[in-house]
Order: C-alpha cells, then structure tokens, then sequence
C-alpha cells in the first residue's frame, strides 16, 4: 500500500508518509514548533529518506522569535500572544520561506501545566502552508480514496468522536471546575495567505497534549500533500 493510499486521519506512520509523498513529488518540507520544541522534526528526520525531503525546522520557543525569526506579525503577537491560529498559518508560511522549503508545518498552544495569555491548558493551533504562489488543490476524488470527500478535520472530529483520543483510548484529561472531562474538539480554519488551519482543544497533561499536536500537524500535512499530489496528477493527465 503506498503513502496516499494509507487510510486513517491519523496512522501511525505519518511522518514515514509524508517524507516518501514529498520525495515523490519532489517536494521540500520544513517546520516552525513552539509548544511541541522539535518533537515533529525528530519525527521527520526518523524517517527513512528524510535527507532529501526535510530541509530544517526552527523551534520558536519564544514569542518575540516568531517575529525575529519566522516573520509573524509583531502587531497580531502584541495583540493576541503566541497562541492565536493565523499565529500558526504565519509561523507555517515563515519557516517554509525562511528555510526555502517547498512546505511548511507549524505549532503553537498551551501544553500547561498553567494557563497562557489568557488560554487555556489544550488549546493548540497547527497548520500547514502549501507552495507560494502555487495554484489551489483541485478537490481529491471520492472514487479513488475511502473518504476523500471529507476534510482532514472532519476525519479527525471524528475519530475524535470515537475514539475519545487521539491514541484511541479515552483519557482523564483537564477537568472543568465541575469535575467533568473537557471534550475535545477540532475546528477547520483558512489562513490569510491560503494555510490550513486546525483549531484543537485537546485533553491530557502536557506529555499528552505535545505528543498529539505532532500527530495532528503530521497528519494534517499528510494530507495536504497526498491532495496536491493528486491535483498535479489530475492536471496532467487533463493537460492542463
């Protein structure tokens, strides 16, 4: 079974599949972390062939290295603090620019123990910057992948749903005040200049939540990848 055809919103192998989709689309990938410190770049450089697909990360730790670094605006992190969604769009567009890379993968949240500008522990942003100045994804195709029609987000709400998880077994989690589990959940966005957004909040201690976050940013690039490179094949095969 190749890397496009792997089913799941979230496989095991995620960061195997990114890096042979990217190296068969000739493709560069890089990432910009905050509260997951290089977990997804030692994800990637795992991977069998990571040499020739992932060209560097930046571990961003700091709010005001968003901006010196990555280019986010300095406005937007005065504003709304490290821990916003177009915070994660431009940290994904940044490291792909600042690192010439073709993709560019990013996270930012609140993996706790304490609250952050006014967040609270789970809240986490990812998202996931395609080619600059590269034409729009055409839609995948229903016939040619289980469950292509839905958005990565909607699979992942689902599995969600399911599974109570992320691993797939239910978790104690952060409480609320009144002593129940908080639900997780996982919300779509755009970005301004096109990125893909997700919006999670997600259960867990800090161990939990930053080990998520690398599953749902690779994962969601996954996907990103696997619709491009669908659309590249749709173009060519159209002649377009």
């Amino acid at each position: 079974m190749s890397a496009r055809d792997a089913g799941g919103a979230l496989p095991e192998n995620a960061a195997v599949d990114v890096v042979a989709l990217a190296r068969e689309a000739g493709w560069t990938v890089a990432v910009a972390e905050s509260l997951t410190g290089g977990l997804v770049a030692a994800e990637l450089t795992a991977a069998p062939g990571a040499s020739a697909a992932f060209r560097g990360s930046v571990t961003a730790y700091a709010t005001e290295l968003k901006h010196r670094l990555l280019g986010v605006d300095a406005a937007l992190l005065a504003r709304e603090g490290a821990v916003h969604p177009e915070v994660a769009a431009q940290m994904a567009t940044g490291a792909r620019d600042a690192l010439g890379a073709d993709w560019g993968a990013a996270t930012t949240g609140v993996a706790g123990p304490e609250p952050q500008d006014g967040r609270p522990v789970g809240t986490v942003y990812v998202a996931v910057a395609g080619p600059a100045g590269g034409r729009g994804p055409l839609p995948p195709s229903p016939e040619t992948t289980p469950g292509a029609d839905e958005s990565f987000a909607d699979r992942l709400a689902r599995h969600l749903a399911h599974h109570g998880t992320v691993e797939g077994a239910k978790s104690v989690g952060n409480t609320s005040g009144a002593g129940e589990t908080e639900k997780r959940s996982v919300t779509g966005l755009t970005g301004a200049q096109g990125e893909k957004i997700l919006a999670l909040r997600l259960n867990g201690d800090r161990t939990e939540i930053r080990r998520d976050s690398v599953r749902i940013v690779l994962g969601l690039l996954r996907d990103e990848l696997i619709t491009h490179a669908r659309a590249q094949d749709t173009e060519e095969i159209g002649g377009t």
